[in-house]
């Protein structure tokens, strides 16, 4: 998440996102009154605390909210913000399937080249979203990030697609951007065949360009 600097500590946002995800209740599935559960299996929840030992570790980020897992019963990740100075970070350029937040702030004045940073800091490309009032700024952010996502939102949250109702699929390392809901899917599972006949008789398998010129 990239966010103005005059925004995160004096507009307030770093307090209300933490609130905010401080809130968020974590429990069984069997229970609809928990926002989310635990994570799919041993693999996933052994690679997102991999990351969060790294990031209690680093000097190169702080762990400003969360952190904490537990698999005594269940995969259980604790929703976390982690911030960064450095784009670069390694939860800033990977894909973590888990409640784990990554924040940088940047100068509004350099926000094109911003966006470009976001672009390029990262092999993967499954979802994305930018949220402005200013629709130049919409309108830059979607032609400098046309190749940063497969999904891509404005001023909506990049989770939770609809599946089968909404166009969904990863450019990059996630995936092949088949868009899974639309017909353009069904081409995945085609094999295409290409047929050519020639009618006009063939005399000899030279090109054109191998004859001498006169």
């Amino acid at each position: 998440m990239y966010v103005p600097e005059p925004m995160w500590e004096n507009g307030g946002l770093r307090d209300a996102l933490v609130r905010g995800t401080q809130a968020l209740k974590m429990g069984c599935s069997t229970d609809f009154g928990n926002f989310l559960t635990a994570v799919i299996d041993r693999k996933s929840f052994d690679k997102i605390k991999g990351f969060l030992d790294n990031a209690k570790a680093s000097s190169d980020c702080e762990i400003i909210c969360g952190g904490n897992c537990d698999d005594s019963k269940g995969y259980f990740v604790e929703p976390t913000i982690i911030f960064t100075n450095n784009p670069e970070y390694e939860t800033m350029c990977n894909e973590l399937f888990g409640p784990v937040l990554t924040v940088t702030t940047y100068d509004p004045a350099e926000y094109e080249k911003t966006l470009k940073i976001c672009s390029e800091t990262s092999d993967y490309g499954l979802t994305g979203a930018v949220f402005a009032r200013d629709r130049r700024a919409v309108k830059i952010a979607d032609e400098v990030l046309k190749f940063a996502a497969g999904n891509y939102y404005v001023n909506d949250k990049c989770t939770g697609a609809a599946v089968g109702e909404q166009p969904f699929g990863g450019s990059r390392k996630s995936g092949t951007n088949d868009k899974t809901g639309t017909i353009l899917n069904n081409l995945r599972w085609t094999s295409p065949r290409t047929i050519k006949e020639t009618f006009a008789p063939l005399n000899d398998p030279l090109w054109p360009c191998n004859s001498e010129l006169p």
